[in-house]
């Protein structure tokens, strides 16, 4: 026989605070050398020409100059093709 009453199941209990993730600076905006541009978890948008991306695959501005955004096709190992975002800073 049992000497503890069942405990029941809790809910609601995470209180996680958000990551903050998105687009930082959009099209057509001046920044400067090392802003964030994008914070994203994997790399849904890619780095293109003037940007870099560091290792939690968030995107930074190389150089100074104003943002845009590039529409193109990623190919994976497999051959299929996806789109994808670039982000660029010209």
């Amino acid at each position: 026989m049992s000497h503890v009453k069942a405990g029941g199941t809790a809910k609601n209990v995470h209180n996680n605070a958000g990551q903050r993730l998105g687009v930082k600076r959009f099209g057509g905006q001046k920044v400067k050398a090392g802003e964030v541009l994008v914070r994203q978890t994997g790399s849904t948008k890619l780095s293109g020409e003037g940007t870099y991306m560091s290792r939690n695959f968030t995107i930074h501005a190389k150089k100074d100059g104003i943002v845009t955004f590039v529409k193109t096709k990623k190919s994976h190992f497999s051959g299929k093709s996806v789109p994808r975002v670039r982000v660029e800073v010209r």
